[in-house]
């Protein structure tokens, strides 16, 4: 489906709910640009923006009506993301959101005027981004992902549903300043749990074919898969390279435990993607993205696949079960 197929697709769905709040609708033409570190063809894409755009026209803004909509998707090329911050950001949006700090860090260094609201952006303080959650300042404001202190209990959760791990893959993008903060929070928690960490730097599906098939060849292995644009885009590849070397693996989101991961533990991106559109209504009506505090994720799911974890001969333990918004058998 093309974009603007698709685009339009969604506009159409959210002007037909019959209980979208009509109060307070602004008559000026508005224009929203969004950079996505996601492709236009993930099964991810669609829920995401619906939510936005959605949760835009309960607010009173209709996509052809009172505001244009242009979207590019920057997946996990990094080159292609700066070429479409330059796009975006030379046709001078009102605001712009984004998702993931690959596409963020393209567009900074694009603007420091253009209002920004992102998502899904780990440690955005550590990261240079903004000066604080509670006073951004600048330009950017938004919604994290996750803070380094998540990578611990990443681990702790592979520890609980695979005891035996003692050598712990660390899946990263080592260009990423969260990626490196997770790392170290792990690295840190790792004597805890009895556990050797080997970071796998990855940049494309062939650095990570090789990386977890040299590990994969030692016993006692488990794997945490860093949230980022590049084990997002491979995921099937990553799931399947886990299961062809026996790897337990831990996820961020829940759509790799519900494709075959063993568990997940981590945001609701959909949540995030409609609070999102009401930081951009609030920017639209005049608010400064640097006096609006950059809000931490108030939504989290952990999936357990028991399907997955029968099939590596591990045995859940049912007290962990009970604490899982979902079991997948």
């Amino acid at each position: 489906m093309k974009r603007r197929e698709f685009i339009t697709l969604i506009a159409g769905a959210a002007a037909a709910s019959p209980l979208a709040a009509r109060a307070q609708q602004p008559k000026a033409f508005r224009r929203i640009g969004a950079l996505l570190g996601i492709s236009e063809d993930d099964p991810q894409a669609r829920p995401r923006l619906s939510a936005f755009l959605g949760k835009l026209h309960d607010l009173g803004w209709d996509e052809g009506k009172n505001f244009k909509f242009d979207v590019r998707f920057g997946g996990s090329d990094a080159s292609q993301m700066q070429g479409y911050a330059k796009e975006l950001t030379d046709i001078t949006p009102d605001v712009i959101l984004t998702q993931s700090n690959l596409a963020l860090s393209a567009l900074q260094q694009r603007t420091n005027t253009i209002p920004i609201v992102a998502t899904v952006v780990g440690d955005p303080v550590g990261s240079g981004f903004i000066k604080t959650l509670s006073r951004p300042g600048g330009n950017i404001t938004g919604f994290t992902s996750f803070e380094p202190p998540m990578a611990a209990k990443w681990l702790q959760l592979l520890k609980e549903v695979a005891p035996e791990v003692t050598r712990v893959g660390v899946m990263l993008h080592e260009e990423t300043a969260a990626n490196v903060a997770f790392l170290h929070a792990v690295e840190s928690a790792s004597s805890s749990f009895s556990t050797e960490v080997t970071p796998i730097g990855v940049h494309d599906a062939s650095e990570i074919e090789r990386a977890t098939e040299a590990f994969g060849r030692q016993r006692n292995g488990g794997l945490i898969v860093f949230p980022n644009p590049i084990t997002n885009v491979n995921r099937e590849f990553i799931l399947t390279l886990a299961d062809r070397n026996r790897l337990p693996a831990v996820y961020a989101f829940r759509y790799f435990a519900a494709s075959g991961g063993l568990i997940s533990y981590g945001i609701d991106v959909t949540d995030l993607y409609r609070r999102a559109a009401v930081y951009t209504d609030r920017i639209l009506k005049g608010e400064k993205p640097g006096d609006l505090p950059v809000q931490q994720p108030v939504k989290f799911e952990f999936v357990i696949n028991l399907k997955t974890a029968k099939a590596l001969g591990l045995k859940i333990p049912l007290s962990l079960q009970a604490s899982a918004d979902e079991v997948i058998e």
